[in-house]
This record gives structure tokens, sequence and C-alpha cells, in this order.
């Protein structure tokens, strides 16, 4: 399977958008967009959509936002790449765009699913594609039934080898609280015995919409997005510590990207 890079991180090559594409930036990212979505719903539906084929397409998504200017900076790809066993990827959460492209970062190493919010598996079309990757799905209604089904849930897609992707935040944000922040990742990580890879993001370069759907906002080619994984950390006792830590690296990573 090819690889967005075969070293540790990764830059964006320098590209010259076309005239159109700078000035229309989000026009036309959605665009080429909604064209490889409906191309993965097609084959989700038909029950092909087979791990290469999601990479393809997440590669595809972040080769249009290129395409239109946006420059990526990822880092420390070794933290995932080096690791023996499945883990629990916790990140902050600011848009639509890292559940698009974890998967082309990091499941040519690993396979993965994602704990989502019920209303992403009814989504026209979209939902062919996130009912395709197995996810952990909460309700967000009952904080309780929803940490079981994460312990739960998320314990047999580790023991299956398929590391697991949490957003812990209550909502996208550009402001990251860790109040807001919890330890639904920590707990399934310590309650799986497997290590817990922190992920500090800033995805603002595709907005959140206030208009229509919140999902798919504008694109602002001026914001460089950052991505850097934190080194594994296993969890110790009840995970008190260990979440702090995490906090601490998406807090270090924000302030100095902002």
């Amino acid at each position: 399977m090819k690889y967005l890079t075969t070293e540790d991180s990764y830059q964006s090559p320098p590209l010259t958008p076309t005239w159109f594409a700078r000035t229309f930036p989000s026009l036309v990212f959605y665009f080429r967009l909604a064209r490889l979505i409906w191309w993965s719903a097609r084959e989700a539906k038909k029950g092909d959509l087979t791990t290469e084929k999601r990479v393809l397409g997440s590669r595809g998504i972040l080769r249009s936002l290129e395409y239109v200017g946006v420059n990526f900076q990822i880092e420390n790809l070794a933290a995932f790449r080096e690791l023996k066993s499945p883990c629990v990827f916790v990140s902050n959460h600011m848009s639509t765009m890292e559940t698009m492209l974890f998967t082309c970062i990091i499941e040519p190493d690993r396979e993965i699913t994602y704990v989502i919010k019920e209303s992403l598996i009814k989504y026209p079309v979209f939902k062919h594609i996130m009912r395709s990757r197995d996810p952990i799905v909460v309700t967000r209604e009952n904080p309780r039934e929803d940490f079981r089904t994460v312990l739960k849930a998320g314990r047999e897609r580790l023991s299956r080898n398929i590391s697991v992707v949490v957003f812990p935040q209550t909502t996208r944000s550009t402001i990251f609280n860790p109040s807001e922040f919890n330890t639904i990742g920590v707990k399934l990580a310590s309650h799986a015995k497997a290590p817990v890879i922190p992920v500090a993001i800033r995805t603002d370069a595709w907005g959140n919409s206030k208009r229509f759907i919140k999902e798919f906002g504008p694109i602002d080619p001026s914001k460089t997005v950052r991505i850097c994984f934190g080194d594994p950390i296993q969890i110790q006792d009840n995970g008190k510590e260990e979440h702090e830590q995490i906090v601490r690296f998406i807090l270090g990573k924000l302030r100095k990207w902002f």
C-alpha cells in the first residue's frame, strides 16, 4: 500500500494553484470532494471499499486540499509506525478534515476505526462510507451508556488488531478547553491494556459552516494544517497522570501553532 511518505514527517510539496483554485478554493475543493465521496460511497455500498481504496480516497482528499493551496505539516509518524500492537489515538477535534485524512496518514501502517456520533451513520451517501468502517457509535444522549459502549466495542476492535481513534471533546472547536476533554480514550486504553498515541491537530483550514451542514465549511488556504503524533503512552493506575500528559502535549502544540 502506498505511503503518504516513508519519512518520519510530511511537508506539502511547493505547488502553485491555478487562478480559479486560488480565487474559489471552497468551490473547487468541494467539487472534487463530492466526486471522491460518491466513488467511496458506491464502493462501500457494494461491500468493496477495501483498506487500499479507503487510503486512496483519503489521499485524494488531501491532494485536493493541496490543489487549492492548503499546506500540510505532519510530524512524528514513527510514533505509531514502530508500535507492535494496536493503540488508541486520542486527538483534539477542530473540523471534518481529521476524520477524513487520518485514513491516508495512519492506515498504510495499521487499520483504524472511529468513535463517532450516531448522526454520522445517517447522512445521505456518506453513511455508507462510515458504516463500512465498523465504527463505534455513541448517541451522546446517555453518557453512561456511551461509556459502556466505547469500552466494550473498543476492546473488541483492539482485540482484532484495529486501532481506535477517539475525539474526547464534546464538539469541534479551534479553542481547546481541557475541561471539555474527557478521559474516555485513556479509560479505553487502560481497559484494553493498549498504548495511547496523543495527537495534536490544527485543521481550521477546513472551517465549520454556520449556515448549512456544519461539517462542510469554508476552505482557507492561508492556514497551514499541522498534525503531530506524540510518543506512545502506557496507562498506569487510574490514568489520571497520563490524561494530564496528553492534555499538556496538545496544549503545548496549539500554543506554538496559533
